[in-house]
């Protein structure tokens, strides 16, 4: 039979389909042959055509695979004889690859320990004189460890100290690829056991990188992998080498002769170094190293006759292809986003500043890009630090004469937008007419210059609110002119895009607008043809959006058409970026009108947990020679059933995953939706609320953190949802299913806290913690040691003691410096603390608070940021407001008063106005909470008050200082000098910023009508003349309103003639309003 197996192989390597085709037919007719297994032994020891032993290695390979429990003992024996004598007498490369790849799968089955004869031959040949011989030993290892690197483990101290010699070899390259390739795929199972050995391998493996880089670049780059293993895994092993690797990586990342993969590897190694260590790298003074080679790499002027890929005219601005210029951005960027600002500006602004100012057009385009990725992670530094003179750069690079550098400043602009909020739309005056001038002027052909000018104006007007008022006609007369008039349809997508952003400003302004947008996006939504689909996809997305900010009014009618056109999109069309549009559709409509979505809930939610469920878009890297594994695609009901025995064994031949990034989009939109949904649909979404948690919480440990973080959304948004639902339908049944979920959840949102490695998952867990919690209250916190854990969890975070903050690991030699987003990651824990106050009995957190209160208030001190300590002193001030409405809360504010007043008098007196007002919110919560408890500290807080009232000129600080004296009033009326104070306080009446408090001020004055109605009469006319600027407004709640009208009707009936007397004092304006709301007998 072998020769008759032989033939049939050989004729797989011709050229020839017809032949390839009879061979195959005869092949599957030769695998249901029992011999089948000796014969496949013959030919790939015995067959002279290289070619033809590969071919059967693999045969044997697929067949081992799959039928391994089928083989007899005595075949089972003899193969693992044949194949190790075929690999010591093999010469030929592919040959032994193949044979490696047979041995890996039968250790799979066999296990090292029961194939003795392997371990010996890997013994010998790794420690043999030849260096063939050690080679060829280190392929079969590498490959038989890399797929089964569990059973290998009571080997790995041998193993450790065979690479410590074997990585000394530096004259024969390949066996130093295979020794680190072996140590990559050992790394993610070694114990403590095995990590000083691990550690005293890394200036070894530096070396012998050094010598690969010099043979073969792309082994080099494969086998630089092995940081990014060693980080990810154990990242302490790497720690007391950090500036080996660092000045390597460098090293390798400057040298412009080597490939882009390369240098790409390692530019992204140092990024992931600095996210997992920042402290290390700094404390290892390798910042300014870092930036002096990533610098010139970002500067870098193309070859002649190119361009940097995103400057090319068809470049839609997202290429992330391998090019080191992207990754040094990169490098720049996870700086920011993990480096404390301070130290990072003080090194890397003057580079920046060199480029700037440079003649060459490629360093001020450097410059620019720069100073675009540090907007994320450095947003508050530069906010508070240079933002008028950084946006003066920026305006300046739009008029420069290169191209180039006016595309970087495009980008600039739109990271600014984007991340420099509020701040940034102070500036619209001078930005506006500047973008709007700059889009005027361009040429239509230039599409791809033109997306980054639709980039820029996007980010920037999305964020402007009210300020939009005044462009909004030349705005949309332009967007509209696109999409009647435009040729390209990708000029199209853009101005439907930009409409989304219009309506995020504009809202109920843009209704005037709304029928031609709306008749322009059916127009496109009901084109299925295939170049239609960017655009119809863009336009769903405007959709959503004008749902969700035109006014449930207005978009209510349409509401039921949108939700059939979404679901006959996602069955005529099969496209992740379409279906996730159609989500955020069937979300956002439920928001204006749940009611459109319940006879479809069925639908809906079917086509939702069908993404979930999907692995489509993920792509299975396989080995090189899996193009054999068509041959053996047996179709008898024997192999069916070993396929089903061995299923788990299917992903032997796949190197590893890659999931496309639409199909994580879809994941995530989906996650996002179905959350939404059943928060708002509420009862009747309970059929579909087991299914959807089930799906949901299984992508809780997804890989990709964009899913993780949206699945932890949901799960939230479940719980609020039956809560709403138990509340409007009180039965012991949904009692229970809203037990069960927070049973599972709240202990999934706290193991998240602690152990996922990303920082805006886990903000997004505290987030989604918060929100169960105030929307659950005590419900949430039943379970014994519930409250305990919640609260040990959110001192982890102020104490940096969690994963993602690098928890235990190098301290910074200053602690009160550090990132933005670890500043940023704490505000969220910190916002649990007032929450929780507010949820239980004051006695009940009182331990827990008096934990955490230390954490918080450290964060007031003078020396920390401005957001650190508007941080400190706002919980301060949350807190004290939710102890006000909690059993107990009196007492427990009265006995925090002596360590809490401190902190707040020293805010009131601080330089940033934000301090300031949140200071003094506090103080009037204080008050408001402990009542006459504090009634000794009243003068002093008064006197505080009238000279920060003498110098204030934020106007939000003084309508909180307002707010403030009236608690203080309400709580204790006899510590306050009312014929004084009220004057005063009537005089800076009405509220201009801060409208909420509009509630306390009437509160207040209703409050001292009923005790004293003489001092309001007294002083009715400046009451009369500020409640005209509140009455009937939308910046003032119905309770508000309902409370100004019943004191004023009360004034009017029982003082008529003081009130009409009052009335007729006032302005015109002021007294027909008054008139007219309160009209005389």
């Amino acid at each position: 039979m072998s020769e008759e197996l032989e033939h049939i192989l050989s004729q797989l390597t011709e050229p020839d389909n017809a032949a390839i085709q009879k061979a195959t037919a005869q092949l599957k007719q030769a695998f249901k042959d029992p011999n089948i297994i000796p014969a496949l032994c013959a030919v790939m020891t015995g067959s002279l055509n290289p070619q033809v032993r590969q071919s059967a290695a693999v045969m044997m390979r697929m067949r081992v695979k799959k039928h391994w429990k089928n083989i007899s003992p005595d075949h089972k024996e003899s193969l693992k004889a044949v194949v190790l004598q075929a690999f010591k007498q093999e010469t030929e490369h592919i040959v032994r690859h193949a044979l490696s790849q047979l041995s890996a799968v039968m250790v799979k089955h066999e296990t090292p320990d029961r194939w003795p004869s392997l371990l010996l031959l890997l013994n010998e040949s790794t420690k043999s004189n030849n260096a063939q011989d050690r080679q060829v030993g280190l392929l079969l290892l590498s490959k038989v460890v890399e797929s089964n690197p569990e059973p290998f483990k009571p080997h790995y101290k041998q193993l450790l100290q065979l690479f410590d010699t074997m990585l000394q070899d530096i004259t024969n390259p390949t066996a130093l690829y295979y020794c680190i390739h072996t140590i990559t795929a050992i790394t993610p199972h070694t114990g403590t056991e095995e990590m000083n050995l691990m550690r005293s391998l890394i200036p070894r493996l530096i070396i012998a990188l050094k010598h690969v880089i010099q043979a073969d670049q792309d082994h080099a780059s494969e086998a630089m992998e092995v940081f990014d293993e060693l980080m990810e895994s154990e990242v302490s092993i790497v720690v007391p080498h950090i500036a080996e690797i660092v000045h390597f990586c460098l090293e390798v990342g400057a040298d412009v002769l080597l490939s882009d993969s390369l240098r790409v590897k390692a530019l992204s190694c140092i990024a992931l170094l600095i996210r997992l260590k920042s402290k290390a790298v700094l404390k290892q003074k390798l910042l300014v190293p870092i930036l002096q080679v990533v610098f010139p790499i970002l500067s870098a002027t193309p070859p002649p006759g190119e361009e940097d890929p995103e400057d090319e005219e068809n470049s839609d601005g997202q290429s992330d292809s391998e090019n080191p210029k992207h990754f040094a951005a990169q490098v720049i960027d996870t700086m920011a986003l993990h480096m404390p600002p301070e130290k990072l500006f003080s090194q890397l602004m003057p580079m920046a500043q060199t480029c700037l100012a440079s003649e060459n057009p490629y360093e001020r385009k450097g410059g620019l890009m720069c100073l675009a990725v540090l907007a994320e992670g450095c947003a508050d530094h530069i906010c508070t630090k240079m933002l008028s003179s950084i946006l003066q750069t920026v305006c300046c690079s739009l008029s420069d004469g290169n191209q180039v550098v006016r595309s970087a400043g495009l980008f600039a602009l739109g990271q600014f937008s984007e991340h420099l909020q509020p701040g940034i739309s102070k500036y619209h005056a001078e930005l506006m007419p500047l973008l709007l001038g700059y889009m005027s002027s361009l040429n239509e052909a230039k599409i791809g210059h033109i997306t980054k000018v639709f980039y820029a104006l996007e980010n920037f007007i999305e964020n402007l609110g009210d300020d939009i008022q005044s462009y909004l006609p030349t705005l949309m007369e332009t967007m509209l002119s696109v999409l009647n008039n435009a040729d390209t349809l990708k000029l199209k997508e853009l101005a439907v895009s930009a409409i989304g952003a219009i309506a995020n400003a504009a809202k109920e302004r843009l209704v005037p607008y709304f029928l031609p947008v709306i008749e322009s996006l059916k127009t496109f939504l009901t084109d299925t043809q295939e170049e239609m689909r960017s655009l119809q996809t863009q336009a769903l997305e405007t959709l959503s959006v004008l749902a969700r900010t035109i006014g449930k009014d207005v978009f209510s009618p349409l509401a039921a058409e949108c939700v059939e056109l979404g679901l006959k999109l996602t069955d005529a069309v099969d496209d992740p970026d379409l279906r996730r549009c159609t989500y955020s559709l069937f979300s956002a409509v439920s928001t204006v009108s749940p009611q459109s979505l319940n006879p479809h809930l069925a639908a809906i939610t079917t086509l939702l947990l069908l993404s979930l469920k999907s692995t489509e878009g993920v792509t299975a890297h396989l080995e090189e020679d899996k193009q054999f594994v068509l041959l053996d695609d047996s179709d008898d009901e024997e192999d069916d059933i070993v396929l089903e025995e061995d299923r788990e064994n299917e992903v032997d031949d796949v190197a590893g995953f890659s999931v496309e990034n639409a199909y994580i989009d879809e994941k995530e939109d989906a996650c996002d939706a179905l959350g939404e949904i059943a928060h708002n649909t509420g009862a009747a979404f309970q059929p579909f609320l087991e299914s959807s948690f089930e799906q949901v919480y299984k992508l809780c440990d997804f890989p990709h953190e964009d899913v993780r973080r949206a699945a932890f959304g949901a799960i939230g948004q479940f719980c609020q949802a039956q809560h709403k639902v138990w509340q409007e339908n009180p039965t012991e049944a949904n009692h229970q299913v809203l037990h069960n979920l927070l049973g599972v959840v709240l202990p999934c949102f706290l193991k998240a806290v602690k152990h996922d490695r990303e920082r805006h998952v886990v903000m997004a867990v505290l987030e989604a913690m918060n929100a169960v919690i105030k929307s659950c209250q005590g419900e949430a916190l039943q379970t014994p040691g519930r409250l305990a854990e919640i609260s040990h969890a959110i001192r982890d975070v102020l104490k940096k003691k969690t994963i993602c903050q690098d928890g235990g690991g190098d301290e910074a030699d200053d602690d009160e410096q550090q990132a933005e987003y670890d500043a940023m990651l704490q505000e969220f824990a910190g916002e649990v603390i007032p929450i929780l106050a507010s949820a239980v009995p004051a006695e009940t957190f009182y331990t827990h608070l008096n934990d955490l209160l230390p954490l918080i208030m450290n964060k007031a001190k003078s020396s920390c940021t401005v957001a650190d300590r508007s941080f400190s002193v706002g919980t301060l001030a949350e807190t004290l407001h939710s102890l006000v409405k909690v059993s107990g809360g009196r007492a427990v504010a009265g006995r925090l008063s002596k360590r809490l007043l401190p902190v707040l008098v020293a805010g009131v007196k601080d330089s940033d106005a934000e301090v300031r007002n949140n200071s003094v919110y506090g103080l009037g919560a204080l008050a408001e909470a402990a009542g006459p408890i504090v009634s000794a500290d009243y003068p002093m807080l008064l006197s505080l008050f009238s000279n920060l009232l003498a110098k204030e000129s934020d106007r939000r600080v003084i309508d909180n200082l307002c707010a403030a004296l009236c608690r203080m009033i309400m709580s204790h009326t006899e510590g306050v000098p009312l014929e004084q104070v009220l004057p005063v306080l009537l005089d800076c009446l009405p509220l201009q910023e801060d409208m909420e408090e509009n509630k306390t001020i009437y509160s207040c004055l209703a409050f001292l009508y009923s005790r004293n109605p003489a001092l309001i009469i007294s002083h009715l006319k400046p009451v009369l003349s500020s409640a005209t600027h509140v009455l009937g407004t939308e910046d003032t709640d119905a309770d508000t309103q309902n409370t100004m009208v019943k004191l004023f009707r009360d004034i009017a009936q029982q003082y008529s003639q003081e009130f009409q007397s009052a009335v007729m004092s006032l302005p015109v304006e002021q007294r027909t309003k008054m008139s007219a709301a309160f009209p005389q007998p």
